[in-house]
């Protein structure tokens, strides 16, 4: 090769290199709360360049107490959204919200109810009896739906402030909370491993950390939103299954609170509870939802009254982008 062929040469790769990284489309990813491993399938695709194979170049816009992700969605100012459950998807067709599901990364909600070993709540049925540290959020949702379903009463009720120490030092109390988080936090405070019950396994069925976008940018841009469901099912693969230091990193850097120990917690409960990775996902792949899943959510809240019961709820999630198998090969073969 000439020195002319030379220059020539690298000036042709150096334009390529310069192409594709133009071809890259800018989004951002809104989460629900501080960067936490219950979020690490996008850090991971992040970090590992999974969003980046898909062309996509992904800003991950932590949440918090002080943010609001899903009107900075609604507003058009970011592209993607995480949703808690498909109680607040149904909320957004009764207010003409612009932004529908698109996915689900966890097939089971982790909301549990905890109780204190030995002191008589140690079955599912025994919960109703106890004094009840219930946050605002759940009291006007899956409150309603166990008050209809298990006799669960509102004279039981106390305010959780998220502070275990009240049902720490409370043998006849349950408390709220994610399985997640909270049951390592009671164990490192109050020294004891507590009984804990998921709602999931109990017939609260919806979707959790869902990913939603705006109606119009699916219809515009249907391309754009297929390759970040799919890039974010193989990052939960990943996450899951394979080496996720660098991801867990990342989340650390965001969150500088976030403890090693509390990370391997949060993965280690997600596999056992089949949060992300479980039912429909291991045929259809992470992200999976069908018609029938949703219907039955929303009959059991439109039962209960948390919504209405004529509300045109299909317009609240977009099937078009999930169950196409997408990451299946990754997970383990046993």
């Amino acid at each position: 090769m000439t020195h002319c062929q030379s220059i020539i040469a690298s000036a042709l790769a150096l334009l390529s290199l310069a192409t594709t990284a133009q071809a890259a489309d800018k989004v951002t990813f809104g989460t629900n709360w501080l960067a936490e491993a219950e979020h690490g399938g996008y850090y991971q695709a992040v970090a590992d360049g999974t969003f980046a194979k898909y062309g996509l170049e992904v800003k991950i816009l932590q949440g918090g107490p002080q943010a609001n992700n899903r009107l900075l969605l609604a507003a058009g100012r970011i592209e993607f959204a995480m949703g808690a459950n498909m109680i607040q998807a149904f909320t957004a067709v009764e207010q003409n919200a612009p932004s529908v599901v698109v996915a689900s990364h966890f097939q089971k909600d982790p909301i549990v109810f905890m109780s204190h070993p030995g002191a008589g709540f140690d079955k599912f049925e025994d919960l109703p009896k106890a004094t009840a540290f219930i946050g605002k959020d759940t009291l006007v949702s899956a409150w309603q739906w166990l008050k209809l379903t298990y006799g669960f009463r509102d004279e039981k009720v106390k305010p959780y402030t998220f502070n275990p120490a009240p049902f720490i030092a409370d043998k006849n109390a349950i408390q709220q909370g994610y399985a997640t988080s909270e049951p390592f936090e009671v164990e490192r405070q109050g020294k004891f491993k507590p009984n804990v019950f998921l709602l999931a396994d109990y017939g609260y069925d919806t979707y959790s950390t869902t990913v939603e976008a705006r109606r119009d940018m699916i219809e515009k841009n249907p391309d754009l939103v297929q390759r970040f469901v799919d890039a974010s099912a193989i990052g939960w693969s990943n996450y899951l299954y394979g080496d996720n230091a660098a991801a867990n990193a990342a989340i650390k850097k965001d969150n500088p609170d976030i403890s090693d120990e509390q990370i391997a917690f949060s993965i280690a409960k997600m596999k056992e509870n089949g949060i992300v990775d479980s039912g429909d996902t291991l045929t259809k792949g992470i992200g999976a939802m069908t018609d029938e899943r949703v219907k039955s959510f929303f009959d059991k809240m439109a039962k209960a009254g948390v919504v209405k019961a004529d509300l045109d709820y299909k317009k609240s999630y977009d099937l078009r982008f999930v169950n196409k198998g997408v990451g299946l090969s990754l997970r383990p073969k046993n």
